[in-house]
């Protein structure tokens, strides 16, 4: 790896000589200038990943040098050199976006750990802004393969929803894409920055849900060892998404509407109420109607929650989609090296995917890792697909108990028994898989190495 290539900028020689041999001994490489306009000059003909700049200098001063830096480009970070008697216009330039300041005389163990550390916040933003730049590549609605009216559809609705405040209940099938849908439209949203807070209301014991979703304070039970933050507050400033709200116990949906009417919270055990910025996306796989019409779930939160309602159709009702799925699919575990003849396409639309897209891509990357060639025919799809019905539960009058048990066994079986792996996998958190594998005693010959 190059060294970080910094720019030392001060009118004082000495200065120049004395801070450059401890960077370079340090393993850094050097440019220095003795003012500001020599030193921008560089910095255009050079980008430099660190500017460390005195704050008093003939001409222009470190204060102008830092403007037109930031103006040239934003990104790169600033130390401001200050003598004792200036730290206070030091302090006016990290209000102006400088990244810290250093006091003459410096001393070397000073200099370095201040560099160092700016380097590694400089490197973590960077890579945390090319993180959000992935997921918003991911999340466009651009990348979201489907062709079909039911779809396209589906996709005129998010455009519209997405830069708005409004609620939004996404209703489908298990393994339709809610979240998928949830995700696009957080990152298409204004609050896109900020962060976005999963919440299966299913996979969390009732006793615990109000605990995860509002916090507590210590002491407030059995347990409560210290203050806990709930996901209400860690969303705030972006989005909430409360997946399967269906299953959410009718005592806990009379805070959750205060929650969402007065937009803000108390934790478990406390008194003081807690003001939260969020938006809400909520998901579904139960219909709601007939739960409120059974007084199983309120008629008030059904409406506050259904202000815009997004039904995601089962991959049954997306004529036309399943092909390109299929190519999407197996190019991502294939890396392109693989194609998929027409037969093998028809004999996949035949079936009827009771697992929708999820069972699809989870099917798609089956026939990548045991393909003995670079082309998937007809003959390797009706084989595999007459295994699947075969190892299906449900194909047998299984309970809804055998079926989630077994699909949580294949998942550790494939992932190796390691369990973080099993549950990426199941597309679960990993507390929630322990929490499972508590619950269906699960124990088998990857017990003594899963983590």
């Amino acid at each position: 790896m190059a060294p970080s290539r910094i720019l030392l900028v001060d009118d004082d020689e000495s200065i120049r000589k004395v801070l450059g041999y401890m960077l370079e001994e340090a393993g850094y490489a050097v440019e220095s200038a003795p003012g500001a306009d020599a030193g921008l000059r560089l910095a255009s003909a050079h980008r430099p990943d660190l500017v460390l700049s005195d704050i008093k200098m003939p001409g222009k001063d470190g204060l102008e040098l830092l403007r037109e830096l930031r103006a040239l480009d934003p990104s790169i970070p600033v130390i401001i050199l200050t003598a004792f008697g200036t730290v206070g216009t030091a302090v006016e330039a990290m209000k102006h976006g400088a990244s810290d300041y250093l006091t003459k005389p410096i001393a070397r163990d000073d200099l370095l750990l201040t560099v160092a550390k700016t380097l590694k916040l400089h490197r973590l933003e960077a890579e945390n802004e090319d993180l959000r730049e992935t997921l918003r590549d991911r999340f466009r609605f651009e990348s979201m393969v489907g062709l079909s009216p039911a779809m396209t559809e589906v996709f005129g609705t998010l455009r519209k929803v997405a830069a708005t405040e409004a609620t939004v209940l996404i209703t489908g099938e298990s393994g339709t894409g809610k979240e998928l849908i949830a995700r696009a439209i957080h990152f298409n949203s204004p609050r896109r920055s900020q962060r976005m807070v999963t919440v299966n209301c299913a996979a969390i014991p009732h006793d615990l849900l109000e605990s995860e979703l509002f916090g507590h304070v210590r002491g407030s039970f059995t347990g409560a060892i210290r203050d806990k933050v709930g996901k209400f507050e860690q969303a705030h400033g972006g989005t909430l998404f409360l997946d399967e709200i269906g299953a959410t116990p009718l005592v806990l949906q009379v805070k959750l509407l205060r929650a969402l009417q007065e937009r803000e919270v108390e934790r478990v055990g406390g008194d003081a109420p807690i003001q939260v910025d969020v938006r809400i996306i909520a998901a579904t796989n139960r219909a709601l109607a007939p739960l409120v019409a059974s007084g199983e779930f309120r008629e008030d939160l059904f409406y506050r929650l259904n202000v815009v309602p997004v039904r995601v159709p089962p991959l049954r009702e997306r004529a036309g989609d399943l092909p390109l799925l299929v190519r999407h699919f197996v190019a991502k575990f294939a890396g392109g090296k693989v194609t998929v003849t027409r037969e093998a396409l028809e004999a996949l639309e035949r079936y009827r995917w009771p697992g929708n897209v999820r069972e699809l891509e989870n099917f798609c990357e089956r026939i990548v890792l045991m393909r003995s060639h670079d082309v998937i025919d007809g003959a390797v799809i009706v084989a595999e697909l007459a295994a699947l019905e075969r190892e299906t539960p449900a194909a047998i009058g299984a309970t809804l108990h055998e079926i989630e048990r077994t699909a949580i066994v294949d998942a550790l079986r494939a992932s190796g028994w390691n369990r973080s792996r099993a549950a990426r996998r199941l597309g679960v958190a990993r507390h929630i898989l322990l929490y499972r594998i508590k619950k269906f005693d699960i124990r088998d010959e990857g017990e003594s190495t899963s983590r």
